[in-house]
């Protein structure tokens, strides 16, 4: 029997005793219960508070005996392999509703005094936000930072001796929207599955499955929230390059090659210069298949010597989105918090994070949305 299965034991013993008790109590209060009766409910609570004082006292000894074996190989893992066995651990404490010991903390690289912190490791957290294993095209292209109250300037430079900024929108916008962006703290939750096997199974095993699960949620949460086409929440209305308030110009062609070409055109020099193609792959087929006419050569050609310029796809991006994407930034809250839940329906425990993040499009002026419009 193993830790965990022995952990359950005591626990199931100790469901039967408070039963036992409660039975022995009801029967004290009931004057029709015979002496006899009582005194035999007496020697089952005896019997059952016995075995949950043995069971205790086993699992205090694994207890130890698994701490010391936890120190030992603690000793002898590389870091990365501790940094798994500690994260282990965190999701099952978690999920056991106990504190988290600062010996985990402090493998997971945070010094947790107090011994009861409810937020994700830094380490965690961090791995958690900058490697996603589901891809989230802009990742590659935006900022991502993860710094608490983050305000920056719109342009990420001025000159001295230049009274002017060239680009005419540019200036209004700046104008409008002021020359500085704040971030904002917006939160939303990612909730991850675990089955019993999974959570008594291996410490690899365990951390990377929750891992992997938590940092596909918030990737697939990142591409949402920039390409929903009518944001739900007002909150994530700054956040989505297609949203009217953003103020995004359009950039119209006969067809999708017309579209992206004079948006890229559409563009300042400056914006020009470092732009983008963010589009669905099932629309840069239709443009191959129209300017192909039968021709099989342009299907092995780079999208870029097709467009003219760089181009990530990404089936979110249902109108291709043409610009430089330094400036679109992701900002992450340092602070995350784990906690666990249960689906009442399907009775799956769940691992739960919860964060705080903002994307911003720091200028408007920077994009294009290529639309088709026909016979244009």
């Amino acid at each position: 029997m193993n830790f965990y299965q022995m952990k359950r034991n005591a626990m199931n013993i100790g469901d039967e005793l408070q039963q036992a008790n409660e039975k022995l109590n009801d029967m004290l209060n009931n004057p029709q219960i015979s002496t006899e009766d009582i005194t035999a409910q007496q020697k089952v609570v005896d019997t059952v508070q016995q075995r949950f004082k043995i069971a205790n006292a086993q699992l205090a000894k694994e207890e130890a005996k698994q701490k010391d074996n936890l120190v030992k190989e603690s000793n002898q893992m590389d870091p990365q392999e501790k940094r798994k066995s500690a994260f282990a651990e965190l999701v099952r404490k978690t999920m056991a509703k106990e504190s988290v010991p600062a010996s985990i903390y402090q493998a997971l690289g945070d010094n947790d005094s107090t011994g009861g912190n409810k937020f994700l490791p830094k380490t965690v957290s961090t791995n958690i936000i900058t490697g996603p294993q589901e891809h989230n095209p802009l990742r590659d292209i935006s900022t991502v930072t993860q710094i608490t109250n983050l305000e920056i300037p719109r342009l990420s430079f001025t000159l001295d001796d230049d009274g002017f900024i060239q680009d005419g929108d540019t200036a209004k916008e700046i104008q409008a929207k002021g020359d500085t962006v704040q971030f904002t703290r917006n939160k939303f939750k990612v909730k991850v599955g675990l089955s019993e096997t999974v959570l008594l199974g291996s410490d690899a095993n365990l951390a990377a499955y929750v891992e992997n699960e938590l940092t596909n949620g918030v990737t697939r949460k990142e591409r949402n929230v920039a390409f929903a086409e009518s944001p739900a929440k007002e909150n994530e209305k700054h956040m989505s390059f297609y949203d009217a308030s953003v103020g995004i110009k359009s950039v119209s062609g006969s067809d999708l090659y017309d579209a992206i070409t004079n948006a890229v055109a559409d563009l300042h020099e400056d914006y020009r210069e470092n732009a983008t193609i963010v589009m669905a792959y099932k629309d840069y087929l239709k443009i191959i298949k129209t300017l192909a006419n039968g021709s099989t050569t342009l299907y092995g050609a780079q999208p870029e010597a097709v467009l003219g310029k760089p181009v990530v796809f990404t089936d979110a991006a249902t109108t291709p989105v043409v610009g430089d994407f330094s400036y679109s930034q992701y900002n992450y809250d340092i602070n995350t918090i784990y906690d666990e839940d249960k689906d009442v329906d399907t009775g799956i425990e769940k691992f739960v994070l919860t964060a705080w993040f903002d994307h911003q499009i720091k200028l408007s002026s920077a994009f294009r949305l290529a639309k088709v419009t026909p016979g244009k």
